[in-house]
């Protein structure tokens, strides 16, 4: 059987008269797609409690924690600044509990853009709620008006991260995001930056946690760009050993 790989899910916080004016839970296409092109099966994940979390890890070979709304800043001691948009703390928990359950469990996590934000978090880190308010240097652009699928920046990535093994030392990403990690969780290291200094991807320092998390979103970039299509490869490859050892 090919790995069942998770997606994080979200949900529409108001009805909208396109769904009848129901509630909606949902998960980009792009994730689907670009999880099914690399070989593996897709499971969205609903927004849950804590015990649905782990019981949905239960039956995952591996984890995306997917993009979406601004992280509650209560979750590393700020109040909300200005320019922070919609929070959903519920499923800020929730993610919590599913990448906890995650690196206990021994499967490979992806984070993606809110996914790294995140991780950040959980791991006592901090984040720049607005960075054209908050970043003290001169940024690029880094919610750009191209296509999403267009490479907008580039970015370098460190020399020994497994994230350089798989996409090498430069490559150019697309950029959707107005938060950003400003203080580094604990056991975590940095291996990408774009030229104005900020943080484009993290791996752990633990060799006993697998996890690649990135600012971008390969999901959308895969479809034409060889790097980040061989990032989703190698996500696969890893499930498949796990999914092997565990079995």
């Amino acid at each position: 059987m090919k790995p069942i790989i998770g997606i994080s899910g979200t949900q529409l916080l108001s009805a909208t008269s396109e769904f009848e004016g129901t509630l909606v839970a949902y998960t980009p296409q792009f994730y689907i797609d670009t999880v099914q092109g690399a070989g593996a099966t897709p499971i969205m994940l609903p927004v849950g409690t804590a015990e649905d979390a782990r019981n949905m890890v239960e039956v995952l070979d591996a984890l995306i924690l997917s993009g979406g709304h601004d992280v509650d800043p209560e979750l590393y001691g700020e109040e909300p600044h200005r320019n922070l948009t919609l929070t959903f703390p519920k499923r800020d928990a929730f993610d919590f509990a599913l990448y906890e359950a995650a690196i206990e469990k021994g499967i490979p996590v992806l984070g993606v853009c809110r996914g790294l934000q995140l991780i950040n978090v959980y791991h006592g880190g901090s984040l720049y709620q607005d960075l054209p308010a908050q970043y003290d240097a001169e940024l690029l652009l880094h919610v750009q008006k191209a296509p999403f699928e267009t490479p907008l920046h580039g970015i370098s990535v460190q020399p020994g991260s497994h994230l350089y093994d798989v996409i090498g030392a430069h490559t150019k990403v697309n950029t959707l995001h107005h938060q950003a990690i400003k203080n580094l969780g604990t056991g975590l290291k940095a291996v990408a930056h774009s030229q104005d200094g900020i943080v484009e991807a993290i791996e752990p320092t633990d060799p006993n946690i697998d996890m690649i998390a990135v600012q971008w979103h390969p999901e959308i970039m895969a479809y034409s760009d060889p790097a980040n299509k061989t990032l989703f490869k190698d996500f696969v490859a890893r499930a498949e050993k796990v999914k092997t050892k565990i079995k």
